[in-house]
Order: C-alpha cells, then structure tokens, then sequence
C-alpha cells in the first residue's frame, strides 16, 4: 500500500511538472546557485556588449577612427601629426620613427602634460597593441584628436616609411 501512495505521488508530480513547467522553473530560479549563474551570465553579455562597442568605435567628439592603418598613418605624418610611441628605450633604441616622441606605456599617464592638446596624435608601438592602451589613457585623460596605429611600427618598417636606428 505504501508503494502504491509512492507511486501516485511521483506519477502526479510527474503531470503536473508537465502541465505547469512554470512551476520548475520557480523552483529553480529560487536556488541561490542558479541566481549567480544567472547573474553571472547577465553580467558577462553586457561586459561583452561594452568591449565590442569600444573595440573600434571612433571618437565622436572629432569623428576620428579608433586605429588607422599603417600608410594612414604615414599620410597623418607627412601632414605633421604628432607621434607618440608607447614601447621600452630598448624597443625605441632598436628602430622608430623620426621625429616620433617615446613615452613608454607605463609612464603615459604621469607625463601627459609633454603632450599637445592641440594636435592631432597618433600612438604607436611595435604590434599595434599597446597604442590601443595608450589611446585609451589619453581619451580618459581628456585629450580628443587621438587614433592608434594598426599592425605597428614592424609593419611600418616593413612597408618602407622612413625609420631611424
């Protein structure tokens, strides 16, 4: 008799789950494990959402483009914009733009006053990678007329622009 009580318990919680699956779903969202998951995954899509709106997105107060190619920014240089390259003395020793102004990444937000407000800058490093850190640095920082160089400074030597020792 008690394995037949079982049986229709189990058999109408079984009808009912089906009839009403609303019902297991309450009872699950009331776990405190399933509501950090939940959490959790809510907060990974806006996380998401955010970085790909700012992977490439332009500067809207001047309609600049996030990161440039390397022969837009030869043409940026030939027309006198400001280079700040963001590699090691050692990187900078090895080759570097002409005229280009070394401030490693690492010191940028402590000597931003060497830079022009004025200009239009285009930072650069070796990859492409580090300039992208420090764009973000001087758009924080407040400066506007900022872009970063794709690929770096291996590409552009690659290409043929004019580099020093």
């Amino acid at each position: 008799m008690a394995r037949r009580y079982k049986e229709r318990r189990y058999h109408r919680r079984r009808r009912d789950n089906y009839y009403n699956p609303g019902r297991t779903l309450s009872s699950a969202l009331r776990r405190p494990t399933t509501q950090i998951a939940l959490l959790l995954i809510v907060g990974l899509v806006i996380f998401l959402i955010l970085q790909v709106g700012n992977k490439k997105g332009s500067n809207t107060a001047t309609g600049l483009p996030g990161e440039i190619s390397v022969s837009e920014a030869y043409t940026k240089y030939q027309t006198g914009a400001f280079f700040l390259d963001v590699r090691t003395q050692e990187e900078w020793n090895e080759f570097h733009a002409p005229n280009a102004t070394l401030i490693p990444l690492d010191q940028l937000p402590t000597r931003l006053s060497e830079l022009p407000k004025d200009k239009e800058i285009v930072v650069v490093c070796r990859s492409g990678t580090c300039s992208q850190q420090g764009r973000e640095i001087l758009l924080n920082a407040g400066f506007t007329q900022v872009t970063s160089m794709q690929d770096g400074l291996t590409d552009w030597r690659t290409s043929g622009y004019p580099i020093q020792p």
